[in-house]
């Protein structure tokens, strides 16, 4: 068969209005084939990323080799651990000079919109941001919208941001497993400020104040008895009270929450030694209070180092991110151990049943768990 052989079914006398055809296909290389007839799969071998090479690319700018390295902290696969952590004592000493702000709000509050303004305004003053935006992930399915990226869409385009969206994939407090290696990774790149942008799942914020520096609570008008449910909570926590959307019509009343917040931050213990924790009007719409908000961080940063609190919080921050890796590390080996996947199945059921108690079973299974060791 000639190599452009049309169709025996093309007109011979207009042949150039049909522009298929057929040429001589290759050869499949012959592999190895079941008696079933069907090919073998041959999985490829992993290729080991050149680490080197994506920290140079990170700290010259490049967005795409730092989603990358994130890519491979954040991987479950078993075969990344060794090179995440290789990646990660690659970058220490690069890391831990950026302000590290944690942002956490009630459903609703306008974190996202805010983030962007901020950032925007940061981003305009000579600064590079990173967003950490942490998605709650869905309990029924598992998946995440990680839409925050998209709220954020004249952030996303500054040369000076950078955002990423991760699933909370059930990780309590409002923030992802692997923040704070993210975290790392981002100040490594060069980022000077970093923001944290929880779930908001209300009180349970505990973990996020443990890795920043200053940890902001987004609140709205109108809260009512949410704002009396949480004054025992998560305000405990908080550097700063930020009541948003103080704009038009709204404004006299965010001024008016403003100082029903003042009024109960003054008895509250705050959550820096030394600082006393205020609230704030703003408005991530037309941008006013967003400069004085980070005068106000300014200050709050200058007070901490000079105090010593700032070298004190991130050396506890560090205790923290030891503790929390050794528990995860224990639930993986726990639920990995031959002993338990084969014992556990039978405790599940006995206990479902009703024909053992869930402590003796629990009893059992960890009496199964140190025979395998």
């Amino acid at each position: 068969m000639h190599q452009d052989q049309k169709p025996e079914w093309v007109d011979e006398s207009n042949p150039e209005q049909f522009a298929t055809v057929i040429r001589k296909g290759r050869e499949a290389p012959k592999t190895d084939m079941k008696q079933s007839g069907s090919f073998k799969f041959v999985k490829p071998q992993q290729r080991k990323l050149n680490l080197d090479e994506i920290i140079r690319e990170m700290q010259a700018g490049n967005r795409t080799a730092l989603g990358k390295a994130i890519t491979l902290i954040e991987s479950n696969a078993s075969h990344h651990f060794d090179q995440a952590q290789e990646l990660l004592q690659k970058i220490m000493p690069h890391t831990g000079n950026s302000v590290r702000i944690g942002i956490s709000g009630v459903p609703g509050a306008g974190k996202s919109t805010f983030i962007e303004a901020f950032g925007l305004y940061l981003c305009s003053k000579g600064h590079k941001v990173a967003v950490l935006a942490v998605d709650p992930s869905s309990t029924v399915t598992g998946g995440s919208i990680l839409g925050d990226k998209t709220r954020m869409e004249d952030l996303s385009r500054n040369e000076n941001a950078f955002i990423r969206p991760s699933p909370s994939e059930g990780t309590l407090g409002g923030v992802h497993r692997k923040t704070r290696e993210t975290m790392l990774l981002c100040e490594a790149a060069g980022y000077d400020v970093i923001l944290i942008e929880t779930v908001g799942v209300g009180q349970s914020e505990a973990i996020v104040r443990g890795m920043v520096d200053y940890f902001m609570l987004l609140v709205i008008t109108g809260a009512g008895d949410e704002l009396q449910g949480m004054k025992k909570g998560i305000m405990e926590l908080a550097d700063g009270i930020v009541v948003n959307k103080a704009d038009g019509h709204n404004k006299p009343l965010a001024l008016k929450t403003k100082e029903e917040y003042n009024r109960i931050l003054h008895f509250l213990q705050p959550a820096t030694k030394g600082w006393q924790t205020e609230a704030y009007t703003c408005s991530a719409k037309t941008g006013e209070g967003i400069s004085e908000l980070w005068d106000v961080i300014e200050r709050f940063m200058a007070f901490i180092q000079k105090s010593g609190v700032f070298e004190e919080r991130r050396r506890l921050q560090v205790k923290d991110w030891m503790k929390s890796l050794i528990t995860e590390q224990l639930h993986k080996v726990f639920y990995q151990n031959p002993e338990i996947k084969k014992i556990l199945p039978v405790l599940e059921n006995q206990v479902m049943s009703g024909t053992k108690t869930v402590s003796t079973a629990v009893s059992e299974a960890f009496e199964h768990f140190f025979k395998g060791i």
